[in-house]
C-alpha cells in the first residue's frame, strides 16, 4: 500500500538531514497519513478513507465529504472517487427530486 492520502494525492517527499559539520544524508519525508471513515449524508454510508491530517481539516471545512467532492474537480480526484462523486451527485439528484 502506497503512503498517498486518498484524497488528494500527497505523498512522499525526498531531502537531506543536515548535520552541524555540513553533512548531508538523504532522507523522506512522510505524510501524516490516518485511516478514517467518513459519513456520505446523500449515500446514507460510511465510506473508509486513508487520509492525510491536512485532507481531513479541509474536508470538515468545506461541510463533509459529499460537499468536498462536489466541489472538487473530476482531474484532481482518483478515479474511485469520480464514481463516488457520481454516485453522490445521483443521489443528491434523486433527493432533490
Amino acid at each position: 500500500m502506497s503512503r498517498r492520502c486518498d484524497l488528494t494525492g500527497k505523498g512522499v517527499l525526498t531531502g537531506n538531514n543536515v548535520s552541524h559539520a555540513h553533512n548531508k544524508t538523504r532522507r523522506r519525508f512522510l505524510p501524516n497519513l490516518q485511516k478514517t471513515s467518513l459519513m456520505s449524508e446523500a449515500l446514507g454510508t460510511m465510506v473508509r478513507l486513508r487520509l492525510s491530517a491536512s485532507a481531513l481539516r479541509t474536508v470538515e471545512h468545506k461541510g463533509g465529504l459529499d460537499a468536498f467532492l462536489l466541489d472538487t474537480l473530476d482531474a484532481d480526484l482518483t478515479p474511485e472517487f469520480r464514481r463516488l462523486k457520481k454516485r453522490v451527485k445521483k443521489a443528491v439528484a434523486a433527493q432533490a427530486a
